[in-house]
Order: structure tokens, then C-alpha cells, then sequence
């Protein structure tokens, strides 16, 4: 979250503008009426970048069930990025398809669509997830504010620091029963030259 961002109310309240189109049930099979895929061909062509078809077509899908929720959360996504502010920053795409594509799916397992229009708190959640993807944070917060503020929001950031601190505790056992075992062969080394 090196760079400076968009202002967070300014998201927040977009998100709650969202149109009901946006919100409409993602075309899967032969239900639903929003073509996912179509929607993120045309963000991807209005930020200046051209998707392949591999990539659109990890916004289709024959299950409703599994991704039902995922491909509404990248139908609403594409109406937060279509805000005059992404528009006017050049943006990588690959930075872009992780928001589109990963973070959809991560915070699509945790929480149902429409609350990301209707609680507050699960709103600025997916303004903040977005920003902080694409290593901006929000305008008028330092980056220490913006991690805290993220860290106590999110489901997802929460999940992922509880994963690490889990990986640096192994890390740090792994070393500790290293180190002791290496300690016990050294002195058993020593007891038997003596």
C-alpha cells in the first residue's frame, strides 16, 4: 500500500450506489441474467488492457452453487472499478485480475454479496481489499493507519495474519527442536570422547 488511493468514503459510497443490474443473479447455465465475463472484458478494455479468452473465462461457470456468489462479488467489483478513479491511474493487469479473480473468491467464501452493499463495515472491507491488492491505500492515511484499519476490518486480512503468525511459530519450533537436537549430539559427542 505504497501509493496513494482513491479517498475511502468515496468507494464506500459507490459501492452502496451500486445499480440493482449489478446485483442481479450471474448467468450460470441457463439461469441468471449478468454475463460476468462481459462485464470484466469491458473494465479490463476501459482501464486499457485486453483479456484473452483463458482469462474471461474464469468468470464463467456451470455451478451456481460453488460460484454463484464469487461471480455476483466480480459483477459488483467491476461496478466499483469502473469509478472515474481507476480510470485515471494506469493499473497492471495482472494486478487488476487478482482483485477480479482472487480476492473475489477469498472474501466470496466468507460473506454474502449484498452485505458488501448493506453493512457498512463489510463495505469498507471491499473498498480497502481492493486498494490495498493494487498497493494503494487510502487517501489522507498513512500506511501504518491503513494496515491497522484493514487488519480490523477484514475476515480475509485476519485469516491470512493468523496464517502467517501459525507458519512463523512452526518456522521458529522447527528451529527450536533443530538447535536442541543438535545441542544433545554435540554433547553426547563430547561425554563419548571423553
Amino acid at each position: 500500500m505504497q501509493q496513494i488511493g482513491p479517498p475511502i468514503e468515496s468507494l464506500n459510497r459507490r459501492l452502496l450506489d451500486t445499480p440493482p443490474e449489478f446485483l442481479e443473479a450471474p448467468h450460470i447455465g441457463a439461469s441468471g441474467r449478468v454475463h460476468v465475463a462481459a462485464l470484466v472484458n469491458d473494465l479490463l478494455t476501459r482501464l486499457g488492457h485486453r483479456a484473452s479468452e483463458s482469462v474471461l473465462s474464469r468468470f464463467t461457470s456451470r455451478d451456481a452453487k460453488a460460484d454463484g456468489n464469487r461471480l455476483q462479488l466480480v459483477a459488483m467489483l467491476c461496478w466499483l472499478m469502473s469509478d472515474e478513479w481507476f480510470t485515471s491511474v494506469k493499473l497492471e493487469l495482472p494486478a487488476l485480475l487478482t482483485v477480479l479473480d482472487g480476492s473475489a473468491e477469498e472474501l466470496a467464501k466468507s460473506t454474502p454479496v449484498a452485505r458488501f452493499q448493506t453493512d457498512p463495515d463489510r463495505r469498507e472491507e471491499l473498498a480497502r481489499v481492493v486498494l490495498a491488492r493494487l498497493d494503494r491505500r487510502p487517501e489522507g492515511e498513512t500506511l501504518a493507519q491503513a494496515t491497522d484499519r484493514l487488519a480490523s476490518l477484514s475476515v480475509v486480512e485476519r485469516r491470512r495474519l493468523l496464517e502467517a503468525s501459525r507458519a512463523a511459530e512452526a518456522r521458529a519450533r522447527a528451529i527450536r527442536e533443530a538447535l536442541a537436537k543438535k545441542a544433545a549430539e554435540e554433547s553426547a559427542d563430547k561425554w563419548s570422547r571423553e
